[in-house]
């Protein structure tokens, strides 16, 4: 059986969108991309770990359950998108998958599926450094693999990019889908003088622990954290929280956790010194400048680089939790450095990270692969 071709008529495109690592609810999949494909008229199925989530499809989207790729537990996952590429992708016109895991997934099927596009968003070969379940030795020979899968996948498959910088790893050159945002079409109110947000997952390399102790250096500022913690730092957290240092909110959807950030006084990416987040933009920062937030952030490059063109916010060193500390209390002192960091920081963003213009680009994009 071979992947039906686009009518020339008026059958909309069928996309079928996958991943078994992401959280359902992921912005660049759940929020930027799927609306985009649904706003271009486009027929979208969407397969990921729901139930390992605790989450429900979006409205307007057939969802498809399939096992959560996590640790060394992978292969199941694998199998088992096999099988729902295999018969949800004979429908589709494209294949739209979020993980190299899937690579896999796709291997042989060929004419069988709609045209299978790669969506990179993850310098995977340099995160295997931050994967604690993969044991030292393995390190290097999984980092060739990784390359060598990204080689073969070069050659059969259409590749998106996340960032400019992923370039690099590639022979030939491909579309860039970058990490931007809804950008409110208004400018934010004026941050406030007490409230210092987070907003992501939250993990020692992400600075949980730079922002626990921050909460105990900075009492007169109230910081809430919004995302889902990894086991690692969950218990010190949980414990933060009791002693009443700072507010964990937990899982938030990601349209609820953005109205969140109006108004506060600063928002933080602490990232630790690591290569996959050297380069890679985090999409947090970019969300506090949308929404009038100075970002406060550590000098990665791509982090340090937008706050520094934008004007909308600070750089601070790796794990100084004191020149974080001092960089807030600086932020709280002065209304007219923040409100000119808000009104730099949302202007730059509304002109060159803004998801109203990259989404209709990026639906662009699929068509044109579908039709090609």
């Amino acid at each position: 059986m071979t992947a039906p071709s686009p009518a020339a008529s008026s059958r909309p495109l069928r996309v079928l969108v996958v991943t078994v690592v992401h959280d359902p609810e992921d912005a660049r999949i759940r929020h930027r991309q799927i609306p985009a494909l649904l706003a271009a008229g486009m027929q979208v199925t969407y397969a990921a770990p729901f139930e390992a989530f605790g989450r429900t499809p979006p409205s307007g989207v057939r969802g498809i359950d399939v096992p959560r790729a996590s640790g060394r537990r992978r292969l199941g996952a694998v199998v088992r998108a096999r099988q729902v590429i295999r018969r949800a992708g004979a429908g589709a016109d494209v294949v739209l998958v979020h993980d190299p895991d899937l690579l896999l997934s796709v291997t042989g099927l060929g004419p069988r599926v709609g045209r299978v596009v790669w969506d990179v968003h993850e310098d995977t070969g340099a995160a295997i450094g931050m994967r604690e379940w993969i044991p030292d030795l393995l390190r290097r020979p999984l980092r060739a693999l990784v390359r060598l899968t990204e080689q073969l996948a070069e050659r059969r498959y259409t590749l998106l990019l996340a960032e400019h910088s992923y370039a690099e790893r590639f022979r030939t050159t491909h579309p860039v889908v970058p990490n931007s945002n809804w950008v409110p079409a208004t400018p934010p109110q004026p941050s406030g003088t007490e409230r210092v947000v987070y907003l992501g997952n939250i993990t020692i390399a992400r600075g949980g622990r730079e922002m626990i102790t921050l909460a105990r250096l900075v009492p007169e500022l109230e910081l809430v954290l919004i995302g889902t913690a990894d086991a690692t730092i969950q218990p010190e957290l949980e414990a933060a929280q009791h002693r009443g240092e700072l507010t964990w909110l937990g899982f938030v959807p990601n349209d609820d956790a953005v109205q969140l950030l109006d108004g506060a006084l600063a928002g933080l990416a602490l990232l630790h010194d690591q290569p996959n987040y050297s380069r890679s933009l985090p999409t947090k920062i970019a969300e506090y400048l949308a929404h009038g937030v100075p970002a406060v952030t550590t000098p990665n490059e791509s982090s340090a680089a937008l706050v520094r063109t934008s004007g909308g916010g600070v750089v601070v060193p790796f794990g100084d939790v004191l020149a974080t500390a001092a960089a807030l209390r600086e932020l709280a002192r002065d209304p007219e450095r923040r409100r000119a960091m808000a009104i730099s920081g949302y202007r730059y963003v509304a002109a060159e990270v803004n998801w109203h213009r990259d989404g209709a680009e990026f639906a662009k994009t699929i068509a044109d692969v579908a039709r090609r």
